[in-house]
């Protein structure tokens, strides 16, 4: 045996499949978070406010239970050059777009994501909203706050636990999506959907295990420094909503005393008058 030291590592950091394979999740996981989280939150504000909400819940979970090989079979009917898409576009005299074999595959990964994960990411949102007591909104609405101030002004706030569990999840399952790009587009795809995934797998078959270690410690140490930081984050937001809520309630005790002051004097200088 010979000792390699840090040379798989700059072997690994020079590798084009490696840096397209970063560059690529990148960019997925910076396009996939923001968009699912938002559309989710918006869906769930949306029904929260409906009557139907219960039997929407029985259908956001559809997605999930539907097994990757199907969707990629759905996805290769659709989207291939004689596919359905292509067919009516050629019918409506336009160009056929090649979802596959060109950037727009990445697109194609991105609905995918975010249709599979919209119905849990949302019931996700919901449970966060019902666990909010309906005293606060209720009292705001005395107050005369509307909807959107009570949306605003209680419900985002207070969803600040429910946000960090959503990203963390989300971030966790982007990782997942490789299979349906794997069923899809094989193990050579479009450029611009070669995730680490992708790269993990070929150089498994090629029985690179030098590089497989030295990426695996890679992406664990990029991993990891990802989730202190929005753990740091998150306790740092907390730590700033504990102290506003000590300063509220020292200042509530600062004026009870004071109109209990108040109201010794007032007792004392009407005793003296007598």
């Amino acid at each position: 045996m010979e000792y390699t030291g840090l040379d798989n590592y700059q072997m690994v950091f020079h590798n084009e499949a490696f840096i397209l394979a970063m560059k690529n999740t990148g960019c997925f996981l910076l396009v996939c978070l923001p968009a699912l989280i938002l559309f989710s939150f918006f869906i769930a504000v949306a029904l929260s406010r409906t009557a139907l909400r219960k039997i929407f819940k029985s259908f956001l979970l559809i997605p999930m239970a539907v097994p990757a090989a199907t969707i990629a079979v759905v996805w290769r009917m659709l989207l291939n050059d004689y596919g359905q898409i292509n067919g009516v576009l050629a019918w409506m005299g336009l160009p056929t777009v090649d979802f596959l074999g060109s950037n727009a595959a990445f697109w194609v990964l991105v609905v995918t994501y975010i249709w599979k994960n919209l119905g849990y990411t949302t019931l996700l949102w919901m449970a966060g909203m019902e666990s909010i007591s309906d005293a606060l909104t209720e009292a705001a609405r005395v107050d005369g706050a509307n909807e959107n101030q009570c949306l605003y002004h209680i419900v985002v706030p207070n969803l600040k636990p429910t946000l960090y569990t959503i990203v963390i999840i989300s971030f966790l399952n982007s990782f997942k999506v490789f299979r349906e790009a794997y069923l899809v587009a094989g193990a050579y795809p479009q450029p611009s959907i070669y995730l680490l995934q992708h790269l993990f797998n070929n150089w498994y078959t090629n029985l690179e295990l030098d590089k497989m270690a030295a990426a695996a410690v890679i992406i664990f140490i990029i991993l990891l420094i990802t989730v202190m930081f929005l753990k740091r984050v998150w306790d740092g937001e907390e730590a700033q909503d504990k102290k506003k809520k000590s300063v509220k309630k020292s200042d509530t005790d600062t004026i009870s005393r004071t109109h209990l002051f108040s109201a010794a004097n007032v007792v004392k200088l009407f005793h003296k008058g007598k």
